[in-house]
């Protein structure tokens, strides 16, 4: 005889219950009116969703990806005056009560055992339907990831407030991390400390890397190993929350830095700084990069930048577009930016909000020392080595 669970086995607690986001509330009716005007500009019915990143916008932070799994648990059917999540009936709940709590969606329920392209196909014959994944063409629908593309690098007032707050608490698991760490710790050892300090703060800890002595040249893309960090490391994250991502780098020093290292590092900071300075809304990608490369050619390494990509625009995607020499992306105020140069082995990260005023630093210093460079007469301090006796 089959059991149904209607509710809790016992009751909540008063930190259980939810409290409505009003804020974020208005802000998914806002974006509500904007598919509504894309449906009539695409002259379409209806829209599926489904991309971890678009599901995040929509919902401004949702979330529809299963733990480390990489695999999503729910989509999204949107019409003009509808917002439908669709999901298994092992995960709606789940959904509902900590990533749409009270935030006016409805539900399309399907039994776990039976593939989600039965309720998508029910759904979908008859309307003329726009969608974000890969099967448009083999469903005789039509493709919105450019439209949706564009959504995301709109940010808002409310999503940039929470672009700060992940910057500063990216920034401490990370410095905290390097100013506790020991000689003779593995890469491994000191990448669980960032996670444990991320996770506990809320951060997911999408990606973690923990170079050490030198092995940052050899693997710009590298993460950890069990390695012992004898000398000096590189220690980067990028952290989501709310569906945004930030990333920050910092580099230790256990007793001494040499001259040639130290020279590597205050030549990045002079390429990352040049890149933040120029980061100018209006401006074209491919003309940021113009300043950056007469930098690497001014201070004698002219082919550097060739050894490891430099950055990322970033937002609901960690790469919302690459930071490359022919881009024609143009940056507009409110965008997130991620300069991440490197000379020698000497890595350097930070992330940037794009302002009609210059830039903000999204990933400011908590207790760290600083260098301090100038771009065009501009004083910036940028973070320094942090030399540990």
């Amino acid at each position: 005889m089959p059991i149904a669970l209607n509710g809790p086995l016992e009751p909540l607690s008063s930190a259980e219950f939810s409290v409505p986001d009003f804020r974020r509330s208005d802000e998914i009716d806002e974006r509500q009116q904007r598919v509504a005007e894309l449906l009539e500009r695409r002259d379409l019915d209806a829209l599926l969703i489904s991309q971890p990143a678009n599901f995040a916008w929509f919902t401004v932070g949702g979330c529809n990806v299963l733990g480390l799994a990489n695999r999503t648990n729910a989509s999204l059917f949107l019409t003009k005056d509808a917002r439908v999540v669709l999901a298994n009936n092992v995960d709606s709940q789940q959904v509902f009560d900590r990533e749409l709590n009270g935030l006016g969606f409805q539900l399309k329920e399907r039994p776990w055992y039976e593939p989600p392209e039965v309720l998508i196909s029910d759904l979908c014959r008859g309307r003329r339907v726009g969608t974000d994944a890969g099967l448009a063409e083999k469903n005789e629908q039509k493709s919105v990831v450019s439209d949706f593309d564009t959504f995301r690098t709109q940010l808002s007032p409310l999503e940039i407030e929470q672009l700060r707050t992940i910057g500063r608490d990216v920034v401490h698991a990370i410095e905290a991390t390097a100013r506790s760490c020991q000689p003779g710790q593995s890469e491994q050892d000191i990448a669980g400390e960032v996670s444990h300090r991320l996770i506990r703060r809320g951060v997911d800890p999408l990606n973690l890397q923990v170079l050490g002595d030198g092995r940052a040249r050899l693997y710009p893309h590298g993460n950890f190993s069990n390695a012992p960090v004898v000398r000096w490391c590189s220690i980067s994250a990028t952290g989501r929350r709310n569906g945004l991502h930030v990333t920050a780098t910092r580099s230790v020093a256990f007793n001494e830095f040499d001259a040639k290292q130290r020279d590597a590092h205050h030549r990045a900071v002079l390429m990352q700084a040049t890149g933040m300075f120029f980061s100018q809304a209006g401006w074209k990608l491919s003309e940021t990069w113009k300043r950056v490369i007469r930098i690497y050619e001014k201070f004698g390494v002219p082919d550097e930048w060739q050894l490891a990509d430099q950055g990322e625009v970033m937002g609901y995607s960690p790469e919302e577009t690459p930071i490359v020499p022919h881009s024609e992306f143009q940056l507009e105020s409110g965008m997130p930016v991620c300069w991440r140069p490197s000379v020698g082995p000497s890595p350097l990260g930070d992330t940037i909000l794009v302002t009609d005023a210059g830039h903000e630093v999204l990933t400011p210093t908590e207790s760290w020392p600083e260098v301090t460079v100038s771009v065009r007469g501009h004083s910036m301090n940028r973070p320094d080595v942090l030399i540990r006796g």
